[in-house]
């Protein structure tokens, strides 16, 4: 009965959260969904949205985000490339989204499921079968999809509650596009660990002034922000008298040692921590705990558990300490390749 999901006046206690999802998942299972399947999800930020997610992965398939902001031809091309066999969306969005021959479309918020079974679905999956799907940014060509599996999303998952131990007086936000693999842990953490997930409203995660309201409503502990967006929240009148922060994530850009200074001044008790870890990994791969250090930029730390970092030479030498190299990246962490 522990409230697991907020969003503007709306919650759902852990139970419904889960009976809704169950219902999703018992249907889509009728429409063909089992481990291996790529499910397509193009929903704004809602109840709805991490009732899909969830309903997808109940029914043992994999996820595959399609942002609504982004431009259609990148929608176009993925949901193609990533051969989903259906696709989850709402009513308001369907016409922003690609027409794909033979492409199932279910608009969720005028689906009705409540006649499916509200018992969790039995599906047989293992570590190796796919959670989810998602894409690099194509700076280098053309997106790629990587393939994450549950082997390494449980990995990461149960690596951050041992490390930062989230209990029930916390509330961990989600702010970032679901396009990016932050907002994997933004959801699937809290929700692992009993922990209530606070959902901002589609456009906050630019706004500081909304971002901090939601913090003070909803008794946010936990966030994610890039190093330039946090360096903006910071500046942002009242900031220390409205929130009561715990965690700050970075990540995505490199973190300047100023700002560990500027989140001490700023926000009493708040621990600041650098995660990194590129798409073709399951969401971070490396961290650091800053904790006052004078460096000119703060490191990305050291490796978290079941993962394996190198720096390596031309040669794959490992290189001395202090000469640069290319990082090497081994483990459980890994996606299971690109699709």
């Amino acid at each position: 009965e522990a409230t697991a999901l907020v969003f503007e006046n709306t919650s759902l206690s852990f139970a419904e959260l889960n009976t809704r999802a169950n219902r999703l998942s018992n249907y889509l299972i009728g429409m063909g969904v089992r481990s291996e399947t790529r499910v397509g999800i193009a929903m704004e930020r809602s109840i709805e949205m991490v009732v899909g997610l969830l309903g997808i992965l109940k029914a043992g398939g994999a996820y595959v985000p399609l942002d609504p902001d982004y431009p259609s031809e990148r929608l176009a091309y993925i949901a193609e490339d990533s051969g989903i066999e259906l696709l989850i969306t709402q009513q308001h969005l369907r016409e922003l989204l690609p027409v794909i021959d033979g492409l199932n479309v279910i608009e969720l918020d005028r689906l009705d499921v409540a006649h499916h079974a509200s018992t969790n679905p039995e599906v047989e999956l293992h570590g190796e079968h796919l959670a989810y799907v998602i894409y690099t940014s194509g700076s280098t060509g053309k997106p790629k999809g990587a393939a994450i599996r549950h082997d390494s999303l449980t990995n990461c998952m149960v690596w951050m509650q041992q490390t930062y131990q989230l209990n029930d007086t916390d509330a961990v936000l989600h702010k970032a596009p679901f396009g990016f693999d932050v907002s994997v842990w933004e959801i699937f953490w809290p929700l692992s660990v009993g922990v209530r997930l606070v959902v901002a409203q589609p456009g906050d995660h630019r706004d500081p002034e909304r971002i901090i309201e939601l913090i003070q409503r909803h008794g946010v502990t936990t966030l994610n922000f890039v190093p330039s967006m946090l360096k903006a929240f910071l500046t942002y009148p009242d900031v220390k008298t409205r929130t009561r922060l715990k965690h700050i994530m970075c990540g995505g850009e490199a973190v300047p040692a100023t700002l560990q200074q500027d989140v001490a001044e700023c926000l009493e008790g708040a621990n600041l921590h650098d995660l990194y870890g590129p798409t073709e990994t399951t969401i971070h791969v490396t961290h650091w705990w800053c904790r006052g250090d004078t460096q000119r930029q703060i490191p990305i730390g050291r490796p978290i558990s079941g993962t394996r970092t190198y720096v390596l030479d031309n040669e794959l030498t490992l290189v001395p300490q202090g000469v640069a190299g290319e990082l090497y990246l081994g483990g459980v962490s890994l996606a299971r390749g690109y699709l």
